[in-house]
């Protein structure tokens, strides 16, 4: 995933190529973020993840990235028109914010699945050797990234990432809703908003922490490491 993403002439000269552009798992669409559909019904986590958080996290949550993104992108348009440089820049950080926000999410539901569709089954092959050689293993692995998952301070995300550079994994957090992006790959990612977890676990964070394991698409992850 290109460094470029949320670069506003990046987004519009894919789009004026194209109809539909896809940046990593996200899509967009002439210029506007869509909402994706989940490949599950809302309740096909549980107990994980509640069917009634699944619901609000995508439905709404995800849309009001979607929404905002377009919405700041449309006011970058604007400015670009009016050669309005200095608005262009102020609104950065939105086109960050909200389209992060889409991205990550995006990533994030096919980070998911149910047990009868693998939730939860262990990741082989290529990617499994470079866990067991970075980490000593999956129990080690997920161990790691619970510590990294609580201790983030307010809102973020923690991921399992690869260097693009050198190949090797590793686990990164990011703060609010900044993708991962530039020499970093998104292989696998968690969710540490509140709204992520809250309503089921209330300030229990670190037994969604440890519950979301049993509902993680390991296949997901391997398909983007590389």
């Amino acid at each position: 995933m290109s460094a470029t993403l949320l670069r506003t002439s990046a987004v519009r000269s894919a789009l004026r190529s194209s109809p539909r552009a896809s940046f990593g798992a996200a899509t967009f669409v002439r210029g506007k973020a869509t909402l994706p559909d989940l490949k599950y019904d809302y309740g096909a986590l549980e107990p994980a993840i509640s069917g009634k958080i699944m619901e609000l996290h995508h439905s709404k949550h995800h849309q009001t990235y979607v929404t905002s993104y377009n919405n700041a992108l449309e006011q970058v348009e604007a400015a670009q028109a009016k050669e309005d440089i200095a608005t262009q820049i102020s609104l950065k950080p939105l086109i960050n914010f909200h389209g992060g926000g889409h991205i990550n999410h995006t990533l994030f539901w096919e980070n998911l699945a149910p047990k009868n569709q693998g939730g939860g089954e262990p990741p082989s092959g290529a990617l499994s050797k470079a866990i067991d050689e970075q980490f000593g293993g999956l129990d080690s692995l997920k161990q790691k990234f619970n510590a990294a998952l609580a201790g983030i301070q307010g809102s973020g995300w923690a991921w399992l990432v690869q260097d693009t550079q050198t190949g090797n994994i590793g686990i990164k957090t990011y703060a609010n809703q900044d993708p991962v992006v530039g020499q970093f790959r998104p292989i696998l990612g968690i969710d540490a908003w509140e709204h992520a977890y809250y309503l089921q676990y209330q300030n229990r964070k670190a037994e969604y922490f440890g519950a979301v394991w049993d509902v993680v698409n390991w296949k997901a992850a391997e398909s983007r490491f590389k």
